[in-house]
């Protein structure tokens, strides 16, 4: 074993053990006790089911990535990376040709492996709870609408990026981060009006009351309100939710018709407040120029891992390529992706805390941020009592009874 072997093996491994440490310590936080600020929200019955569902999900995880950990070492220590890698030039396309069939067929070949555990999560799982609506047609088109983006958007992007550090020279890796950073912004751009309602349908928000009060809030905190969309949510799952997504004219606030119709019209302009509150910080924005600059410092780093013969040794690999060292260099990158992650997890949770508070300022009603919280925790059987640890590590969101308490104290 090389360094890089010790490395990455050191990393997958102490990723692994993290989220054992942070499942555990989650479990054992799970309280028998309904919340003083739940009580009459929900009932004993209801209660235990969210607890059973944290409990099922953490051990599924806990199958599903201890089998991803054992096949990943499995092909790695036997020679797999470099086998496909043969088996890619044989048919002699050239460099990117050869890196198009090779990372492609381990995406299929790692997705075939993985249709059971999503076969079982969907219509074992989900629906054992009550939240499953994708129907086997729905299924299977997602995946085929899924694989047809992959190869009319993934495989031109994955193509450039080997064509970039293959053909580059010494500004290989800037070459390429411009180009994936002007991808990203395209994709922001255009993805709410022509990627999204390939698999959702997206109407606007008939009028109404729930459409007159959405206005008359947007006008009165100055928000530039092109149209509000109703989104088929119902079609797969029965939970609620709401997004902002998207820049200028194609910015979209869309609402789960399940939310519509579960909650009151004070209650959905609260939540469509909290998604203005998104956009009046500036959050995606910012998101979006964090994410800018980490692709930049990553692409320098591969520039020069690429050169070291040392990180395709590692995985047995009769020869250097650049496409085979995009896989590598993830894995080896793989520490610092993952404190990445927790610091963009930290910052979301923020966000979320400042979108909160801008909502609750700007409403009529703030409790109905409150309420709102409330019933989407039941609805979706969430876990009252997460471990800090768990949090640290998983959540985007804080705690819902954090960010109750946090709303209470405006």
């Amino acid at each position: 074993m090389n360094i890089f072997t010790l490395i990455i093996l050191a990393a997958i491994v102490i990723d692994f053990a993290l989220g054992l440490v942070s499942n555990r310590l989650n479990l054992k936080s799970l309280s028998t006790t309904i919340p003083d600020e739940f009580q009459g929200i929900y009932d004993e019955e209801t209660y235990a089911k969210s607890q059973e569902y944290t409990r099922v999900n953490t051990r599924f995880g806990f199958i599903s990535g201890t089998f991803d950990l054992a096949l990943l070492l499995a092909f790695w220590f036997a020679g797999g990376f470099n086998w496909f890698d043969q088996w890619a030039r044989s048919f002699e396309f050239g460099v990117i040709g050869t890196g198009l069939i090779f990372i492609g067929t381990l995406i299929v070949v790692k997705m075939i492996i993985s249709m059971p555990f999503n076969i079982y999560a969907t219509f074992v799982i989900e629906e054992r709870f009550g939240f499953n609506k994708t129907t086997v047609k729905t299924f299977i088109m997602d995946i085929g609408k899924g694989l047809l983006l992959s190869i009319v958007l993934g495989a031109p992007l994955l193509a450039a990026i080997i064509a970039f550090f293959e053909f580059g020279g010494v500004w290989a890796w800037l070459y390429a981060w411009m180009g994936v950073t002007a991808f990203s912004l395209i994709m922001q751009y255009i993805a709410p009006t022509w990627i999204m309602p390939i698999f959702n349908k997206f109407e606007p928000l008939e009028e109404g009351e729930l459409r007159t009060a959405i206005e008359s809030y947007a006008e009165s905190v100055d928000f530039p309100l092109q149209d509000v969309f109703v989104m088929d949510g119902s079609k797969r799952s029965s939970k609620s939710n709401a997004f902002f997504t998207g820049f200028g004219k194609n910015k979209r606030i869309a609402l789960f018709d399940t939310l519509i119709e579960n909650h009151t019209t004070d209650e959905l302009v609260a939540v469509l407040a909290h998604e203005i509150g998104h956009y009046k910080k500036k959050h995606i924005t910012k998101n979006m120029g964090i994410s800018i600059v980490s692709t930049g410092v990553m692409f320098a780093l591969l520039s020069v891992f690429l050169q070291v013969p040392a990180l395709f040794e590692a995985f047995y690999m009769d020869q250097m390529s650049v496409y085979a060292g995009l896989l590598f260099f993830g894995l080896l990158y793989s520490p610092i992706e993952t404190v990445l992650g927790i610091v963009m997890q930290v910052l979301s949770r923020k966000h979320e805390y400042e979108a909160d508070e801008f909502a609750a300022k700007t409403i009529e009603k703030s409790e109905e941020m409150v309420n709102v919280l409330k019933k989407l925790s039941k609805d979706n059987l969430s876990n009252l009592t997460p471990h800090p640890f768990y949090v640290f590590l998983n959540y985007s969101h804080p705690p819902v009874l954090q960010r109750i308490r946090a709303i209470r104290a405006i």
